[in-house]
């Protein structure tokens, strides 16, 4: 059985993207030259599209804790869905940490994406905002949106990561299933 699924509402990072870390200079830097889309959980490329409300006990209600640190996930689609009303484009994302080999059934209203490598005291990526982990994974077992494709083969560069990075706290990840909705944020993509 696989674990909750939780909700998250991402800021797109794409060709559009050209404040602060570009696109092109992203691309450069990360040798993912074949991406179309950087759809990730990491917290800085991707950041959360909207800011909960830390002095309103109605939204601690929805934002997932874990061991005293507040994550950029939520234990509620119709939260999420609330709180980007307004927002024209972003990625609407469902994602279940550590899952097994089954995908959650989730395929009627999202789409699956791919998997996720996020270090487990922060939000950064190990597979698209390290500077890469060459003895582990190539920029070529990405796919267009920056994840992996296959459950074993990421299972595979989990572990690799934390055999061949002891010392590196970027390595010692959780595996994330993502998923994007197929309709709510998708619409009238606006230039950044």
């Amino acid at each position: 059985m696989n674990s909750e699924i939780w909700y998250t509402a991402r800021e797109t990072y794409d060709s559009d993207y050209e404040v602060e870390f570009s696109w092109k200079k992203y691309i450069k830097w990360s040798k993912l030259t074949h991406l179309s889309e950087l759809v990730s959980l990491d917290g800085i490329l991707n950041g959360l599209a909207f800011e909960p409300d830390f002095d309103s006990a109605e939204d601690w209600k929805y934002i997932v804790t874990e061991e005293q640190m507040i994550t950029q996930f939520f234990n509620s689609l119709d939260y999420v869905v609330e709180k980007t009303k307004d927002l024209e484009y972003f990625n609407l994302l469902a994602v279940v940490r550590e899952p097994n080999e089954a995908k959650s059934k989730l395929d009627s209203e999202f789409d699956f994406i791919g998997y996720d490598l996020i270090e487990t005291d922060g939000d950064v990526s190990a597979l698209t905002n390290c500077g890469g982990f060459d003895e582990s994974f190539l920029p070529k077992d990405l796919n267009e949106f920056g994840l992996l494709t296959e459950w074993a083969k990421a299972k595979k560069i989990q572990t690799d990561l934390r055999i061949n990075n002891p010392e590196e706290h970027h390595a010692d990840c959780y595996l994330f299933e993502v998923w994007r909705h197929k309709i709510i944020g998708r619409k009238n993509k606006k230039s950044i």
